[in-house]
């Protein structure tokens, strides 16, 4: 199996591109679980809008190390969050950027790390946290992170493997 041993600001920048790829197909499939806290169906769209924004700003960071690449991606996500799901996202997104500060790349235990810190500052932004949703997901995937982490392997691909399984 390949294995990854760290990545850069720019693969993070890719990996994102990836993910809003995957979110603009699944949108409205994201949208008709929405059911919380309001069942008005608009938080896959909501957080497609707020992951655009993330990207554009990505591409605007004038350095391509992890650190500047995820805090222009939290800033981006800042200034277009739309509704509570993409408020939320934007908190993940400075969890992830704090997480990863001062790193030019970064390997499977910086992954968990940072998704720790991404879970804590999305509880953290709310007044009122409920499981079964969003928050869950990176709760989950954050723990699913740190025990491979623990493992003692660096390889980027098991941690990711593991958060997939678990989310």
């Amino acid at each position: 199996m390949k294995q990854v041993d760290s990545i850069s600001g720019q693969e993070l920048r890719e990996m994102f591109v990836a993910a809003t790829t995957w979110l603009e197909k699944s949108a409205s499939d994201v949208d008709a679980m929405n059911v919380f806290p309001v069942p008005d169906g608009d938080t896959g769209t909501n957080m497609l809008l707020t992951m655009r924004s993330s990207m554009e700003e990505a591409y605007r960071a004038p350095d391509r190390s992890a650190s500047v690449v995820a805090q222009a991606m939290a800033k981006g996500a800042l200034i277009g969050a739309r509704g509570n799901s993409g408020v939320i996202l934007s908190q993940i997104w400075r969890g992830l950027a704090q997480g990863l500060q001062e790193k030019k790349s970064f390997v499977g235990s910086d992954l968990a790390d940072a998704l720790q810190q991404a879970s804590i500052m999305a509880y953290q932004g709310l007044s009122n946290p409920v499981e079964g949703t969003m928050l869950t997901v990176i709760r989950e995937a954050s723990v699913a992170a740190q025990a491979q982490a623990a493992t003692g392997s660096s390889d980027l691909i098991s941690v990711m493997q593991a958060i997939v399984s678990t989310a």
